[in-house]
């Protein structure tokens, strides 16, 4: 028996060999953590569906800032949740709303260190959770949802939102909101553009972490799990319309199409981390089913493998005091 000449064990011989030859790293600086913050909440509001995620005060959303801070990772992804909605969500574009609020008092206090970034979505606002416009026959609008769009992302923009988390998968969304910017003067503003979102499962959790008012689905806006190429299509439209940045969700269940648009974008491509994926490793952690640390770290490394540049995840903190 002639023994191989060829060993790729060779290279798998030692944690340092296997460190030496790693093809993908982690750094905390690709980390962006998604928050919660509840108008009204006098401190943290666990949320059960996911432990150890919490619908944040004012307060206690600064003191995570800082830890996010201190943990040196990107940034923030903020989310409001408001007490009162409406049919367009009026308090979405409320200089004094929830989530312009705790923009403008992180971007204030943090700004230099961490880049504070907004979902600009309509669902978290309107009394019926959809992420537009309703008309008469309670259909999502999309031209009139995409004025709104624009109307938000100036309210954003002014609170000092580096980065606008364009999430509502609305036709023609970039390029609105893009006009917008710079027709006000915000040039230097952002545009992440949601560009390959899913109507998934695993979004479960998140719709308790909003106080989500939705029922029914957004399979009318939101992509078929079953298509890949729509999923290029799309972020193909919004390097076309000028965002700065694409992003596919959930990161999980879609790791080709992050492949497929890693290979032909000139721009960052991000991917999120979604609820369901961590309240699944959470849960099986809980039960002794599976290492939680490998698991995260697992998970995490593969969304990065896959081709993104940063992944938003709700362990942005933990990992990278792992990291680190």
């Amino acid at each position: 028996m002639t023994n191989p000449t060829i060993r790729p064990r060779r290279l798998r011989t030692t944690p340092a060999m296997r460190r030496l030859v790693a093809e993908t790293r982690l750094h905390p600086a690709e980390l962006i953590l998604p928050m919660f913050v509840r108008e009204g909440a006098t401190e943290p509001v666990p949320i059960g569906s996911m432990p150890g995620v919490v619908q944040h005060s004012m307060d206690s959303l600064v003191r995570a800032a800082e830890e996010a801070v201190t943990a040196g990772i990107g940034g923030v992804m903020l989310f409001g949740v408001p007490e009162t909605r409406d049919a367009i969500g009026s308090q979405a574009t409320d200089p004094d709303g929830v989530l312009n609020a705790a923009t403008r008092r992180l971007a204030d206090e943090f700004g230099g260190d961490l880049v504070v970034q907004t979902d600009l979505c309509l669902d978290e606002f309107t009394d019926h959770g959809h992420c537009g416009v309703l008309d008469a026959r309670g259909n999502v609008d999309n031209d009139a949802t995409l004025e709104r769009y624009a109307e938000m992302a100036l309210a954003q923009a002014h609170a000092g939102s580096s980065i606008l988390g364009l999430s509502g998968m609305m036709d023609g969304q970039v390029a609105v909101v893009r006009e917008a910017l710079d027709a006000a003067g915000f040039i230097d503003t952002a545009v992440l553009a949601y560009a390959a979102k899913y109507a998934s499962a695993f979004y479960g959790p998140f719709r308790e972490a909003v106080d989500s008012q939705l029922a029914g689905d957004r399979r009318t806006y939101q992509q078929d799990p079953a298509n890949r190429r729509e999923g290029l299509r799309e972020a193909t439209l919004d390097l076309a319309e000028g965002a700065d940045i694409v992003m596919v969700k959930p990161a999980m269940s879609y790791l080709d199409v992050l492949s497929d648009v890693a290979e032909i974008s000139d721009i960052p491509v991000w991917a999120y981390q979604i609820s369901g994926e961590y309240a699944m490793i959470e849960a099986a952690a809980a039960n002794g089913w599976i290492n939680r640390r490998a698991a995260i770290e697992e998970s995490v490394l593969s969304i990065r493998r896959a081709g993104a540049d940063a992944v938003l995840t709700y362990w942005a903190i933990e990992l990278a005091g792992w990291i680190k």
